[in-house]
């Protein structure tokens, strides 16, 4: 369980797993708790690897398991995840009991269909839960309150009512106690401040580099808000921080369903400006970033990879950290905003990471290709005589005031064996009648064939496509899209279908 205040509270879980054992005859001889973890990855959860450990080492005393529900394995965004656990289980000679579900997981055609449903059900209240909570995020952020993080050097966390009525101030560690409750960001201690000011003073005016200020900082014996020496990129995060103005940012760098970080780039930012008092004038923070940005702009591309090059022979491997750190080169967002991402500079000079960090250029190519595929989409439509309307903030078309169309563009991935798949997430926010799904090919470059999904037809909000079908959803494949341009010349969307 990921909270204490809720149904699926471990003690409520043991309550009715206690039932449940009476009722049958069954004694519990051990007990595997996750609490306060959550079920997005089996990292962190010490109670479920535990329990996989003991059964596949067979040297357990146990002849059952008993869960409170299908949910309760994980709210993975891959279903066959949880399935895999329990097959795990099985293959050991131990059957799972589910004590809350209204179903006998006795391997029945219906009790396989339901667990598959209610997998599918489990990874999709996260995600949609993950929406609404961003989207909540978001909201308070525009309104100019916090949302997480430590305060900053010369800056404090303060808690205010929802009337904005001060509180009091947060220390390390405190969390406010009211769901109405607030946090905003207040200037510091006085001497705090100053150190901000001549920070910005030593780096403007006097031309101190980041390191040089570091090492006075750390010969005075002035340390970070973390009781820390100074480094090159403590400083650099003060002079590039809107905070220090008064402004209010979030989304620089997602992790939504702990699945991967992402570092968002300036555009998709939230952001208030102005709601804290500020340590610094804005004239002062521009000039600081122009002087962090031209510091860049002298070095052509090449010479920006040479000396990438010149860091991966010395330290053996890149990071953001590694290149922030170095004092004779630009820093990591500079080769972000020349290169796109640090990936595509890396990719560049030949260097692959330990993890593979593609995806994120894929990503934002189809960030970047969708509405050009979208407008696309619309030409044919207009060109087979239909009429388009299209939702700018939705990216939604309505096609001849009768039927909604989306698109979505999946990119390839390979398994551990080396065959491609998709996974197409069908919008059940905006329930449009038809959703194009785009399958890029191996290269992620270009469209490999359209799916085109009915959603009178789709009862599930996410597929995962093989290389080839079964024949059930081979149905809804198309070369190209003429058949859906063909839709526009009917005379009504009821008619069509």
């Amino acid at each position: 369980m990921s909270t204490d205040h809720q149904k699926y509270s471990t003690e409520n879980q043991l309550e009715a797993i206690r039932h449940y054992a009476e009722q049958r005859g069954l004694e519990i001889c051990q007990i595997y708790e996750d609490s306060g973890r959550s079920g997005l990855k089996v990292k962190g959860r010490d109670g479920l690897q535990r329990l996989m450990r003991d059964v596949q080492s067979r040297t357990s005393n146990f002849e059952a398991i008993l869960v409170y529900d299908v949910s309760r394995w994980g709210r993975f965004q891959d279903a066959d995840e949880g399935a895999y656990y329990e097959h795990l289980c099985s293959r050991a000679g131990i059957r799972v009991h589910y004590c809350g579900e209204q179903f006998d997981n006795d391997g029945s055609i219906g009790s396989i269909l339901l667990k598959n449903v209610k997998r599918v059900m489990a990874g999709e209240y996260s995600r949609e839960l993950s929406v609404k909570v961003f989207a909540g995020q978001c909201r308070l952020v525009e309104l100019g309150f916090r949302q997480g993080g430590l305060a900053g050097f010369g800056l404090r966390r303060q808690l205010v009512d929802e009337n904005r009525v001060p509180k009091g101030e947060l220390h390390r560690g405190d969390r406010k106690s009211l769901q109405t409750d607030r946090v905003v960001l207040t200037l510091g201690p006085q001497q705090e401040i100053e150190q901000v000011r001549r920070i910005y003073s030593m780096f403007v005016d006097r031309g101190l580099s980041e390191q040089e200020i570091a090492s006075r900082l750390n010969d005075e014996g002035i340390v970070t808000d973390l009781g820390r020496p100074w480094s090159r990129a403590s400083v650099h995060q003060i002079l590039t921080n809107e905070k220090y103005i008064g402004n209010n940012i979030f989304n620089r760098v997602s992790f939504k369903l702990k699945q991967r970080r992402v570092v968002n780039s300036r555009e998709t930012w939230v952001r208030a400006d102005g709601v804290y008092p500020s340590i610094i004038s804005r004239a002062l923070f521009e000039r600081a970033r122009s002087t962090i940005d031209a510091r860049s702009n002298h070095y052509s591309n090449e010479e920006l990879l040479t000396k990438l090059q010149a860091i991966l022979k010395e330290e053996g491997f890149l990071s953001g950290v590694v290149i922030d750190e170095r004092t004779d080169m630009p820093s990591s967002s500079a080769y972000r905003h020349r290169f796109g991402s640090l990936i595509r500079a890396y990719s560049l000079i030949g260097y692959i990471p330990e993890r593979d960090y593609r995806y994120i250029e894929v990503n934002r190519r189809i960030r970047e290709a969708h509405p050009r595929i979208v407008n696309d989409i619309i030409a044919g439509f207009k060109g087979a005589g239909g009429e388009v309307a299209r939702n700018e903030d939705s990216q939604l078309m309505t096609i001849n005031r009768e039927f909604t169309v989306a698109v979505v563009i999946a990119r390839a991935f390979a398994t551990s064996t080396g065959s491609l798949r998709w996974r197409i997430r069908l919008d059940t926010g905006l329930v449009p009648d038809i959703t194009v799904a785009v399958r890029l090919d191996s290269s992620n470059v270009h469209p490999l064939d359209y799916y085109i999904f009915p959603s009178i037809d789709m009862s599930v909000p996410r597929l995962k496509l093989q290389e080839h079908n079964p024949l059930s959803l081979d149905a809804y494949r198309c070369a190209s899209l003429e058949f859906l341009y063909s839709l526009a010349s009917q005379c009504s969307f009821g008619e069509a279908a």
